[in-house]
């Protein structure tokens, strides 16, 4: 079937282009809080804490000039994943932004884009924080949303 080249698309009108960049602006909040969500999960085995890696680290400082070069090689680049991994436990996503944007734009994003409770438990959203959104398992109240100022 073929289209017909005459026809030309209306340009956006202000008001889409507002609802447009609303939904991106949740978006994007949205996504961040899933992001720190994830980094923030615990990982399997033994906790990495800011001493365990400081102590590797110095470890690490005081055999690598003592070895042979292939070992050097190793203990360099263990001690560049080591340092990196430092700055990422100091300075790791602020939850608790997030957390607070999250809550504001949950509720109206969730009903834009038909997302349930059960959607936002299953991805790591505590339950706490959906209530908080005015976000609830089906069949309890829907309460606005407290946001925090």
């Amino acid at each position: 079937m073929a289209t017909n080249p005459s026809r030309k698309r209306q340009p956006f009108s202000p008001e889409q282009k507002e609802s447009l960049s609303h939904g991106r602006e949740q978006s994007k909040v949205v996504r961040k809080y899933l992001e720190a969500i994830e980094l923030s999960k615990p990982k399997r085995g033994r906790k990495r804490t800011i001493e365990s890696i400081t102590k590797q680290l110095n470890a690490i400082d005081a055999s690598i000039k003592a070895t042979h070069p292939l070992n050097r090689l190793n203990l360099t680049q263990k001690k560049l994943e080591l340092t990196q991994e430092l700055e990422r436990i100091k300075n790791g996503p602020d939850i608790g932004d997030l957390e607070v944007q999250f809550i504001k734009v949950a509720m109206d994003y969730s009903k834009r884009k038909g997302i349930s409770f059960p959607a936002w438990k299953e991805l790591g959203v505590a339950p706490d924080v959906l209530a908080k959104a005015g976000i609830f398992p089906i069949g309890k109240l829907e309460r606005k949303p407290q946001i925090p100022k």
